[in-house]
């Protein structure tokens, strides 16, 4: 399939603009990111107990880093052929290594609010502040464990950047909460490689609001 041919494509059925699918869950991809891209990894004390991991892991896979970082944020409903056949995720251990993948066909599962989680091969459309153009992303993997859950997405055609981002809420033995942010990016056009220096500074901008996103107070509660 050619480059026009692909573009034609519905955004739902489009292919990522990266080869190294998965990769943010590398344990070494600070030091061995895939050739040309630029890796960064931010680490945040979220708090403590089981209401601010529930909070925050639900929040992680329902959009909510992203819309509380002043992103809107507009789901692509798959084409009919794509929800018949349904889409088998792909689930990572701690290791980076694929574990378990079930088809999920019609099973969603839900935040307690009732908001369908974020499943692999969820499309979305982000609008970025005064960044006039759609910013699309496709999710490539979500992690699913007792104590370690999130989500990467792919950049998509239309995206500034070619990519991954990482977005995993982890709860460790001493009850604290902490979440991790990583990817790796290049510009995704040689017009955009002019603007790099301006996208770098727009992907610290964007990586600080994440990391503060789920650092607030859960209703009364101050902050833990």
């Amino acid at each position: 399939m050619t480059a026009t041919e692909r573009a034609e494509l519905p955004l739902g059925e489009q292919p990522v603009t990266y080869a190294a699918v998965g990769a943010t869950q590398a344990e070494d991809l600070l030091a061995y990111p895939p050739a040309g891209f630029r890796p960064i990894e931010r680490r945040i004390r979220l708090g403590h107990g089981e209401a601010r991991w529930r909070h925050a892991w639900t929040e992680t896979l329902t959009w909510g880093i992203q819309r509380r970082s002043g992103m809107r944020v507009r789901s692509v409903e798959p084409p009919p052929e794509a929800s018949a056949e349904g889409y088998t995720p792909v689930l990572f251990d701690r290791a980076g290594d694929p574990v378990a993948p079930a088809a999920v066909g019609d099973e969603i599962d839900y935040a307690p609010d009732g908001t369908a989680l974020l499943r692999a091969g969820d499309t979305a459309i982000l609008r970025i502040g005064i960044w006039p153009r759609d910013v699309p992303v496709r999710v490539v993997y979500v992690v699913d464990e007792p104590a370690r859950r999130g989500f990467a997405y792919g950049t998509l055609p239309g995206h500034p950047e070619s990519g991954e981002e990482a977005f995993v809420v982890e709860r460790r033995p001493d009850d604290s909460v902490w979440l991790t942010v990583r990817a790796f990016s290049r510009p995704a056009t040689a017009g955009f490689r002019l603007a790099a220096p301006a996208l770098r500074l727009a992907q610290e901008l964007y990586t600080a609001r994440y990391l503060g996103a789920l650092a607030g107070p859960l209703g009364d509660e101050a902050p833990a």
